[in-house]
C-alpha cells in the first residue's frame, strides 16, 4: 500500500523554501511512499526528486491561470502561467495528465478557482482536492467534497505543505499502481487522514515569498 501526499512545495515553489534533501527526510520520517510535487508553475524540482527518490512522485504543476490555479498530475512539460483555464486545462491533458482542481472552495485566498469557471471546466476535470490542511475553515474542505460528490469526480487531499514539518500532515492511504489509469482507480479505494496546518504556517509563506522577490531585485 502506498502513503501518498499530494499537494507539496519545494523551493523551487516562489514561496517555498524546503530543499529536496528536506523533502526527501521528511517523507522517510513520515513514511510516506509516495508525493507529488506541485511547485507553482514549475515541474522543475518534481523532476529532480523524481531521479534522487526511491519511493514514487507524481511529477504535478501548480499553475496560476487568469481565473485561479489549477494542478495538473503525470506531467511531462512545464505549463506556462496566465494562460485561461480552459487552455490550462487543455494542455494537461494534452500531454496525459490529470486535472485537479485544488481548494476549490477556499475564499479566504485568492488564488481558488472562480466558481463559474469550475462549473465550465467539469468535463474536463478529473480530480477534486477535497481537503488541504491549509485551508483555514472547515465548511470550505467540506463544500469541496460535496462538489466531488455531487459531480461523480475523484477526490485527492494533500497537505499544501511549503514547510518541511508539514509534509504528512494530510496523506492518502491508497494501493499501488503503475501507470495514471491504475492512479485513478487506486485513488478511488484512497482512505483520507486529514490534519489541519496552524493557521502561521501562511504567514511563513508570505514572508518567503517576499524574501525571494527582494533577493531578485539585488
Amino acid at each position: 500500500m502506498l502513503k501518498a501526499d499530494f499537494h507539496i512545495h519545494t523551493a523551487y515553489s516562489s514561496d517555498g523554501a524546503t530543499s529536496l534533501e528536506h523533502v526527501f527526510a521528511r517523507c522517510r520520517k513520515m513514511g510516506l511512499n509516495c508525493v507529488a510535487v506541485t511547485d507553482h508553475n514549475t515541474i522543475l524540482g518534481a523532476l529532480k526528486l523524481r531521479e534522487l527518490a526511491p519511493f514514487t512522485v507524481i511529477v504535478g504543476e501548480e499553475i496560476d491561470t487568469l481565473s485561479g490555479e489549477i494542478i495538473g498530475y503525470f506531467l511531462t512539460e512545464e505549463i506556462p502561467a496566465k494562460l485561461s483555464a480552459e487552455e490550462t486545462a487543455r494542455r494537461i491533458k494534452d500531454q496525459g495528465g490529470l486535472v485537479c482542481i485544488p481548494h476549490p472552495f477556499d475564499r479566504l485566498r485568492r488564488s481558488a478557482l472562480r466558481y463559474q469557471t469550475l462549473v465550465k471546466l467539469l468535463p474536463n476535470i478529473d480530480i477534486i482536492e477535497v481537503f488541504n490542511s491549509r485551508v483555514l475553515l472547515t465548511r470550505h474542505n467540506i463544500s469541496a467534497r460535496l462538489f466531488a460528490q455531487d459531480h461523480g469526480l475523484l477526490a485527492s487531499a494533500g497537505s499544501d505543505a511549503h514547510i518541511a514539518s508539514e509534509i504528512g500532515d494530510t496523506y492518502v492511504v491508497m494501493p499501488e499502481f503503475n501507470d495514471r489509469e491504475e492512479f485513478r482507480l487506486a485513488l478511488a479505494q484512497g482512505v483520507f487522514v486529514c490534519h489541519k496546518a496552524s493557521p502561521l504556517v501562511h504567514v511563513w509563506s508570505t514572508l518567503t515569498r517576499l524574501r525571494k522577490r527582494l533577493k531578485s531585485r539585488r
